[in-house]
């Protein structure tokens, strides 16, 4: 990758890993659906705005936005509101820090989905051994809090898995249909149609719809929706196109060094010597699959 990716590439990373901190803090007093709508009601707003100040600098018609709007509405459910409600859910029941680790293992789903659908972005060899030793990095990171709280916290830690299937197989559709358009554009469709789905459903569960009474939650749903949707997804898609599906997936690696740091700190979550030890894998992974052997590029399994 050039310098410019992997720079944006580490900002992304960085800027996600604090999501898990402010969805603990927010599903204190608002449940999940309520915490996504308000987060990507943000989003959406924060992008109008991007995208109306910045749309003359692109030629897209209204044609070509019509064209693509049935698959933004399948992006803004497989990679917005399905996944950010099971993952708000899930945060209720489990550490931050746990959840950000079990979100890393979203490469893992996307290296088996992705090549399925997208024949330039082939299986090889540094991919495999590199995401292995990034999962493996995972599971030691994880491994104190399995053992002390795997039962009790099994259903929050299996639907948070699940979260990830979902973001895998979102993140290989973008690449397959949203080519074409502007980022920002992108992210903007894509959470405008999450926000719809999100707040109908809030419409027919959430009675009365709930507004935020302590000023932190506010700060949690403001942080979560600008920073943490809108300019992340605007960078997001840059570099989905840019380094394609499976490598954008290794940014997943990062939020667990950030989520289970910030967990540890703001939050008093424990942290044992296993997390350095699985840093250094992942650290490792993320720059495996993304080495260029020619010799193993040539050959896809």
């Amino acid at each position: 990758m050039k310098t410019k990716d992997w720079l944006l590439f580490w900002f992304l990373g960085i800027i996600w890993g604090t999501s898990f901190l402010w969805i603990k803090v927010a599903v204190e007093e608002i449940s999940p659906v309520m915490l996504v709508g308000y987060r990507t009601l943000f989003a959406s707003l924060g992008l109008g705005f991007v995208w109306l100040f910045t749309r003359k600098k692109y030629n897209v018609t209204g044609k070509e936005i019509g064209a693509h709007l049935l698959d933004f509405l399948v992006m803004g459910a497989v990679n917005i509101a399905t996944p950010w409600v099971m993952i708000s859910w899930a945060g209720q029941f489990i550490d931050s820090g746990i959840s950000s680790i079990l979100n890393s293992a979203m490469p893992l789903f996307t290296i088996l989905i992705s090549p399925i659908f997208i024949a330039d972005d082939r299986i090889t060899l540094p991919k495999i051994f590199g995401l292995l030793t990034g999962f493996v990095g995972v599971i030691i990171l994880m491994s104190p809090s399995i053992r002390q709280g795997w039962t009790s916290g099994l259903a929050g830690q299996s639907v948070a898995l699940l979260a990830t299937v979902f973001y895998a197989a979102g993140t290989v559709f973008a690449r397959k249909r949203g080519h074409g358009l502007p980022p920002q554009l992108q992210a903007f469709l894509q959470f405008t149609m999450g926000s719809l789905i999100i707040w109908v459903l809030a419409l027919f569960i959430e009675r009365p719809i709930v507004l935020p009474a302590l000023p932190i939650t506010w700060v949690a749903t403001l942080w979560l929706g600008l920073l943490g949707s809108c300019l992340a997804y605007i960078i997001y898609f840059k570099l989905l196109y840019e380094i394609g599906p499976t490598r954008i997936s290794m940014v997943t690696y990062i939020p667990p060094l950030v989520g289970v740091l910030l967990g540890a700190v703001s939050l008093g979550e424990q942290f044992h010597w296993q997390a350095l030890f699985g840093a250094l894998l992942i650290l490792s992974g993320i720059s495996i699959v993304n080495l260029k052997p020619k010799i193993l590029e040539k050959k896809p399994l």
